[in-house]
């Protein structure tokens, strides 16, 4: 048991009610000195670690926090206590977007975010971006040493920019072939804050549980850090992306393609473009060839998330951090693995490195991926009618199984390949693999009626200018500053201050 330290605080004030006080090695707690009397409110307490600063409160009683006079008590010390790990971070550089979502990140930021951080003792250095890549492009020349990390103020994009100008740093620091397929990339020091402020913030909801400003900057002051897997996108030996949340060709691909016409429309054209993509219907035809995940635990079907300290992704990174002869799985020669293929006619294939959770679709795209344990969810939606093409989707909104449905496949996989049956690539190595998948292809058959349609790959939000791509995985390649969705979790509001 802890043995109390010498009471330092007698008494403290919460909305005007008096509480006895008791401070331990990890713990400030508090109850009140008459229980019944005190309208059945019992005891609260305060980990150590989570209480981000205390100050002193200013003389003659006026609050610092409301600048109304109150009536204080004549405690001997007046204190106010804010509450919401020796890794939390000193000084950051911050990257705001000023044109994501609804063009508030900038107002998020100098309302929400800095007076916290101010609070919390931790400086930093702003950067409003001004153009496309501005935030990756200073991250591959600054100086990143006297930083303890970097905050993403803005949607998916900004944070894709960071995530980009990041990885691509290390793996330049360490002189790593980012163009190489096959290279084993450096994982990055830095961890990444978001601060969401876009359209979806898909990838702050799935791994905070919230889409909150004040909520995601206690993470980062608290130090939280979660390791995320991250996957590379390859077209032959020339990198495209990465991508740390949704792959998607066919519907998801010609969703983005057909709102990036409609930016006037602010966040609703996804909603207006995903209606015209469905009524379009359109499907494409392609082979896809993967590496099952056979040696992780765990399946796409589990009935459980992925949620704050998740066993499967501990497990994976333990195997990580030990040598392979101690490994209880071993990890052998990709020319011993057994690929698998599966052809046919899709409405949609999507690669999912996490759940892809939102506002709109609670459980996202695959409920049970993890976050951190070198997977990717591949999921394939082959050709169905538009009924029951709408089944599929409305079961991202509710509690049902999107994956129970006779014309929807989900693998975990390691790597995957995708090869288009239309393909306009000049390349006579894609043309001869196209050949050999599908024999002589429709257009040299004027008799064929088949339609060569192609569809482009959505890549977080943005489009990626080759169908024929080679995707693989990378185990807790990047950390951000999160713990992970917390089951029952209480969120403290920073807005509460008490006097002591």
């Amino acid at each position: 048991m802890e043995r109390p330290l010498p009471l330092l605080l007698s008494r403290l004030l919460v909305n005007n009610q008096s509480f006895e006080v008791t401070l331990t090695e990890s713990v400030l707690s508090w109850q009140p000195p008459c229980p019944r009397k005190a309208g059945g409110a019992g005891s609260h307490s305060v980990p150590i670690c989570e209480i981000i600063a205390v100050r002193e409160t200013e003389e003659d009683g006026v609050s610092k926090e409301s600048g109304r006079w109150q009536k204080m008590p004549s405690f001997s010390t007046e204190l106010t206590l804010h509450a919401f790990t020796a890794l939390r971070p000193k000084h950051l550089i911050v990257f705001i977007n000023p044109f994501g979502g609804k063009r508030l990140g900038k107002q998020i930021y100098d309302d929400k975010v800095a007076p916290l951080f101010q609070l919390a003792c931790i400086t930093a250095e702003v950067i409003v971006t001004e153009r496309a890549n501005h935030a990756r492009d200073h991250l591959l020349e600054a100086d990143l040493e006297k930083y303890d990390g970097i905050v993403s103020v803005g949607g998916d994009g900004m944070f894709s920019e960071v995530m980009h100008g990041l990885i691509s740093r290390t793996q330049k620091n360490s002189s790593i072939d980012e163009n190489d397929p096959s290279a084993e990339l450096i994982p990055c020091d830095l961890r990444i804050g978001i601060i969401p402020a876009g359209s979806t913030d898909c990838i702050c909801y799935a791994t905070v549980g919230a889409n909150d400003p004040m909520t995601s900057a206690l993470h980062i002051i608290l130090g939280d850090s979660q390791p995320i897997d991250v996957s590379s996108v390859h077209h032959k030996n020339t990198f495209l992306k990465y991508s740390v949340s949704l792959l998607g060709y066919g519907f998801y691909g010609d969703t983005l393609i057909d709102s990036e016409k409609n930016r006037w429309m602010g966040p609703s054209r996804y909603d207006f473009s995903g209606f015209k993509t469905f009524l379009s219907h359109h499907c494409y035809e392609g082979a896809i060839s993967f590496l099952p995940a056979t040696e992780t635990p765990g399946s796409p079907r589990d009935p459980s998330p992925c949620t704050a300290g998740c066993q499967i992704c501990k497990y994976s990174g333990q195997q990580l951090r030990i040598s392979p002869e101690e490994r209880t799985f071993k990890f052998v020669d990709e020319e011993q693995e057994q690929w698998k293929v599966i052809k046919g006619k899709f409405l949609a294939i999507n690669s999912a490195n996490m759940s892809c959770a939102c506002p709109k679709s609670p459980k996202g795209l695959s409920p049970a991926a993890h976050l951190a344990d070198g997977t990717i969810d591949l999921i394939l939606v082959r050709k169905c009618s538009r009924l029951s093409f709408l089944r599929h989707l409305i079961r991202h909104t509710n509690n049902s199984d999107q994956f129970d449905l006779a014309f929807v496949e989900v693998y975990r996989v390691k790597k995957f390949k995708f090869t288009p049956k239309y393909c306009d690539e000049e390349d006579s190595n894609i043309q001869d693999v196209v050949k050999n998948l599908f024999g002589q292809i429709c257009r040299d058959h004027p008799s064929c009626s088949c339609a060569q349609l192609q569809s482009s790959w959505n890549c977080d939000g943005e489009i990626i200018e080759h169908t024929a791509i080679e995707v693989r995985v990378h185990c807790q390649l990047l950390r951000l500053f999160v713990r992970g969705i917390e089951e029952l979790s209480v969120q403290q509001d920073v807005r509460n201050s008490f006097a002591v």
